[in-house]
């Protein structure tokens, strides 16, 4: 199956910035969709952003413009630049991918989450 392995999380002051990564341990018939998610502390889990194989992009409203996500294509890897962060940013950060694995068989993977921590 896919893996989706994330790095980059980590303590950082407000208005700091940090960057993710998340790559794809195996290459898939076709990743549509790769993205990341958030679960703050006695929350649902919320997107964040996505960006799917033609580069288009979807952000929450509350990371619009201080959140940037790309992609790799050749090397299955989705990345997340977050500036000017905030106290309310602080969350477990998830990876995901739309995945074909198989023709016509489409699947939703997920990291198992990198902690973002904002604070002074």
């Amino acid at each position: 199956q896919v893996q989706l392995v994330e790095s980059g999380g980590g303590l950082v002051q407000p208005g700091g910035s940090l960057t993710l990564s998340c790559a794809a341990s195996e290459s898939a018939f076709r990743i549509y969709t790769m993205g990341w998610y958030r679960q703050a502390p006695g929350k649902q889990r919320a997107l964040v952003a996505t960006i799917n194989s033609g580069g288009n992009e979807n952000y929450a409203n509350s990371v619009k413009g201080r959140f940037t996500i790309s992609r790799d294509n050749a090397k299955d890897t989705v990345y997340l630049q977050m500036n000017s962060l905030k106290p309310e940013d602080t969350a477990v950060y998830y990876c995901y991918a739309h995945v074909e694995t198989y023709r016509s068989i489409w699947s939703d993977y997920w990291g198992r989450g990198t902690q973002v921590t904002v604070s002074s």
